[in-house]
C-alpha cells in the first residue's frame, strides 16, 4: 500500500484533566502526531469541543504533511469520553468530572470536523486500545482497570468490548468491596474507588499521619497534608518508608480483593492496569497478585495474568480509534 492509499483514524481522549489526540494508521501502529491539552472544563462545554476540533486539525495537518497526504485518506474520529453515555446516539448522559448532561459530544465533533465519528467510554477505549496494540495482542478475554482520579474499568470478550443492555458494564470501580465502607463520589459506600483510587490512597495516607503515625510522607509535602497524593506515597514506598509501604500494601489488597472478583466472574484470560498507580511496580503488583491467589478460584487465578499497560498515555487514543475502525468495518 503505497503512501497514497494509506487510510488514518483520529483517537480522541477526552479526561476530566486533559485532552489527548493522535492518528492512528487504520491497519494499527505507532500514534503520530500526538497532542496533549488540558481540558479546562471550567469554561464550559463548548469552548472544551472547540479545544478537541482545533487539537485533530492539528494532528491532521501534522501528519498530512509529512506523509505528503490528502484530507480524504482520513478515515474518522474516534472519541473516548468520561460517561455513563449512549454509545448509539453519541450523547455524554453525565459526567460528574464535566458538568454535561445529555451532550451530543460525538455529533457535535463530527460535523465540525465533517467526519464521520464514533463515542465510547473512555476506560472501555483504554482497555480496547491495550488488547488492539498494547499488553492484550494476544489475548481473547481481557478485563482492563484504570487507576487515576477514579477507577474505569473496560471487558473485552471476543475481540468485543461488552457494553451491557445499558452501556454501563465495566464499571469495575463501583463494585462493592466493604459493605458499610467509604462513601464514594457516585454517592455508594464501600466501592473500590473509594479505597484504591489516586485521591483515596492519598487520603488513606494523611488520616494515618494525622492519627499520629510517624512518617517521611509529612516532611516531603512540608507538613502540608492536603499535598499529599498517590505518587507522594510511592515516593515514600520507594524511600523505604514503613507506613508509605503498608498503605500501598493496602491498596494492593483492595485491589486484589476486587481484581478476584472480577476473575471468579468472567475468567478472563488478562487483567491488565493502567494509570499512575502502576508506576510502583513490584511494590504493587507482588501484594495484589498476592491477595488474588488467596481470595480466586485457582483453576482461574491460575490461567490469568495479571500485568501493567504497555501504553501509557495513549491508550486511549488507540482504543477510541480501534473503536472508529470496529464500528465502521465490523472487525479491528
Amino acid at each position: 500500500m503505497g503512501h497514497k492509499d494509506k487510510r488514518w483514524i483520529v483517537g480522541v481522549d477526552l479526561g476530566g484533566t486533559n485532552i489527548v489526540v493522535g492518528l492512528l494508521p487504520i491497519e494499527g501502529g505507532d500514534v503520530l502526531g500526538l497532542r496533549i491539552m488540558p481540558t479546562d472544563s471550567g469554561r464550559g462545554a463548548k469552548f472544551v469541543v472547540n479545544r478537541i476540533v482545533e487539537m485533530v486539525e492539528a494532528s491532521i495537518t501534522d501528519v498530512l504533511k509529512e506523509s505528503n497526504g490528502r484530507r480524504d485518506q482520513i478515515a474518522g474520529v474516534g472519541i473516548g469520553s468520561p460517561g455513563p453515555l449512549d454509545t448509539k446516539s453519541g450523547l455524554v448522559i453525565n459526567t460528574p468530572n464535566l458538568g454535561w448532561r445529555n451532550f451530543p459530544l460525538r455529533d457535535l465533533v463530527s460535523n465540525a470536523l465533517n467526519l464521520p465519528a464514533t463515542l465510547d467510554n473512555d476506560a472501555n477505549c483504554a482497555t480496547y486500545g491495550e488488547w488492539w496494540l498494547g499488553a492484550g495482542k494476544d489475548v481473547d478475554t481481557l478485563v482492563g482497570l484504570t487507576l487515576g482520579t477514579g477507577i474505569g474499568g473496560g471487558i473485552v470478550l471476543g475481540g468485543q468490548i461488552y457494553h451491557g443492555i445499558s452501556d454501563v458494564a465495566g464499571e469495575i470501580g463501583h463494585m462493592t468491596i466493604e459493605a458499610n465502607g467509604r462513601r464514594c463520589k457516585c454517592g455508594n459506600y464501600g466501592c473500590l474507588e473509594a479505597y484504591a483510587s489516586g485521591p483515596a490512597i492519598a487520603l488513606r495516607a494523611s488520616e494515618g499521619i494525622e492519627a499520629g503515625v510517624g512518617t517521611v510522607l509529612q516532611d516531603m509535602v512540608d507538613g502540608r497534608l492536603e499535598d499529599i497524593t498517590a505518587a507522594t506515597v510511592y515516593e515514600g514506598v520507594v524511600a523505604g518508608d514503613p507506613f508509605a509501604t503498608e498503605v500501598m500494601k493496602d491498596t494492593a489488597k483492595f485491589l486484589g480483593a476486587g481484581i478476584a472478583n472480577i476473575i471468579n466472574i468472567l475468567n478472563p484470560e488478562m487483567v491488565v492496569i493502567a494509570g499512575g498507580v502502576t508506576r510502583a511496580g513490584d511494590h504493587l503488583f507482588i501484594p495484589l497478585r498476592a491477595e488474588v491467589r488467596r481470595r480466586a478460584f485457582r483453576s482461574a487465578e491460575e490461567r490469568c495474568s495479571i500485568v501493567s499497560g504497555e501504553l501509557p498515555g495513549t491508550a486511549g487514543v488507540v482504543g477510541a480509534a480501534a473503536v472508529f475502525k470496529k464500528e465502521t468495518y465490523g472487525r479491528v
